[in-house]
């Protein structure tokens, strides 16, 4: 059973890496947009990032989730095979008997809510470097720094300095800003991830196939990325600025207070800000993480069958 988890925690982290590395600069223009810095549209987003900070802005926050994935996708999928066996072993009586769309949902929502505990951190962190701009709207910047005397610009010098500084300034609960919004996207977040994938995945595969084949972990990833992120954007949106809101001011007082100040403001439309984005990124990123862990795990277990 030890060599079944640490295969999981190897193979998470190779998914997982896969996955930031794809994904990472769209995700920076996603949080830049739905945080409302004035960039507009997309392309004006991704166009100001590269006139400001070079391609390296888009980049910006990447070392903390990089080095962090092992551990959250290790829980993701851990969390989600065993839940699912579990499942399988009280209603079946074999833990490998192939699951129904209950089994799957169960699995999916226990996932969702087990990885808000350690990727709230991660997503915060994240978003807090992603956010530090080398031009900041004059307002906010003025305005913080006559509450604090510290430009914002250089409010964190890395991951570790800005968890210090979080841990210092908001204690604990700070770290864990935005985790209600977390887990109310991230619950059926995961049922709209893991149940596309698996049907999608055995619609694709050939009949000769004992199992999926590379192609068919891609493409069931993909797509299962799409409508996961897709359906998200709204609670993503809402998420985004609760994390994002500490770098500035902290106008919201929670979910609440943050959709109705939104949509006050920006009308409905705010809610689906960052949905291109998302979709585009969605794919890659998705498919890229079922296929590195797919063919890890794969490779590893078989390595761990020809030396006993």
């Amino acid at each position: 059973m030890g060599s079944l988890q640490l295969d999981d925690f190897v193979a998470g982290w190779v998914g997982g890496a896969a996955g930031v590395i794809v994904g990472h600069p769209l995700d920076t223009v996603k949080t830049r947009l739905q945080a409302g810095q004035g960039y507009g549209s997309t392309f004006n987003c991704v166009r100001t990032v590269y006139k400001n900070e070079a391609v390296a802005g888009f980049f910006k926050g990447m070392s903390f989730p990089l080095i962090s994935i092992a551990v959250y996708n290790a829980v993701v999928f851990g969390v989600f095979s065993s839940t699912q066996r579990f499942i399988c072993q009280h209603r079946y009586g074999k833990s490998n008997h192939p699951p129904v769309l209950i089994d799957l949902t169960l699995a999916s929502m226990a996932t969702g809510a087990f990885s808000v505990g350690i990727g709230s951190p991660v997503e915060l962190v994240k978003i807090r470097l992603q956010m530090q701009t080398q031009t900041l709207l004059t307002a906010n910047l003025e305005m913080k720094y006559r509450a604090t005397g510290v430009s914002v610009q250089n409010a964190y010098r890395g991951p570790i300095h800005c968890v210090a500084t979080i841990l210092q300034q908001e204690g604990l609960a700070g770290l864990y800003r935005g985790s209600t919004a977390m887990f109310l996207r991230d619950v059926p977040g995961y049922c709209l991830y893991f149940i596309p994938y698996a049907f999608v995945s055995v619609w694709i595969t050939p009949e000769e196939c004992l199992s999926p084949t590379p192609f068919s972990v891609w493409m069931a990833g993909g797509i299962a990325g799409i409508i996961s992120w897709g359906t998200a954007t709204p609670m993503d949106v809402v998420k985004s600025r609760l994390q994002a809101d500490g770098v500035y001011l902290n106008k919201y007082k929670g979910v609440i207070d943050c959709i109705c100040q939104s949509y006050h403001s920006e009308g409905l439309k705010v809610f689906f800000r960052g949905l291109t984005v998302n979709t585009l990124r969605g794919f890659p990123v998705s498919a890229a993480t079922f296929l590195g862990y797919e063919l890890s795990l794969k490779a590893l277990r078989k390595e761990a069958e020809t030396n006993p």
